[in-house]
């Protein structure tokens, strides 16, 4: 059976499914791809206390690695992907070029691109860490201002620590309106 628990972040409302095996989505709501529970799921806020005090944490600045159990359906290759993904350190940015050689594929960066897009688990499943190649920002399921709310979000919170990735924070003043 899934359930689903729609919650309030300084992103805009974000709905949330899973299933007994895990959480196996994030929908920005406010984002251009909305998405609406399915007519079979069961709303539970129950389902997701672990989650909701998790993402809290991270929008508070207090959690840069969530602890969930996570089913994201989709291919071997996108499920290696967001693998690859979940090993971004918080506040960090890479390339779509850069994931595809850790793959072991250099040449694979546009695959890497749409296995990106289609991580049904956004923030937890940090897809909003790669930038283009030129460290631009590219598409994103909650759309560019989002992605350059995160990364300003991750890049505050880590700007007191020694070792900081200085392009990040580059980027992220220039982007931020």
């Amino acid at each position: 059976m899934t359930h689903y628990w729609e919650i309030a972040s300084p992103v805009g409302p974000l709905l949330l499914s899973a299933d007994e095996q895990g959480l196996r989505g994030i929908s920005f709501q406010g984002g251009p791809h909305p998405s609406s529970p399915s007519p079979r799921w069961t709303r539970a806020r129950e389902a997701f206390e672990n989650a909701i005090a998790q993402l809290e944490e991270y929008f508070a600045g207090t959690r840069q690695r969530f602890e969930l159990a996570l089913a994201p359906e989709g291919s071997r290759f996108q499920r290696e992907v967001w693998s690859m993904l979940r090993r971004i350190p918080y506040g960090e940015t890479v390339t779509y070029g850069e994931l595809a050689r850790r793959l072991g594929n250099s040449s694979a960066a546009r695959a890497v691109g749409a296995a990106n897009g289609q991580n049904p688990i956004p923030i937890v499943i940090p897809c909003h860490r790669v930038v283009g190649s030129d460290g631009s920002l590219t598409g994103f399921g909650g759309g560019l201002d989002v992605k350059r709310r995160l990364l300003t979000l991750e890049a505050r919170h880590r700007s007191a620590r020694p070792g900081m990735n200085r392009d990040l924070f580059e980027l992220a003043r220039e982007e931020t309106p």
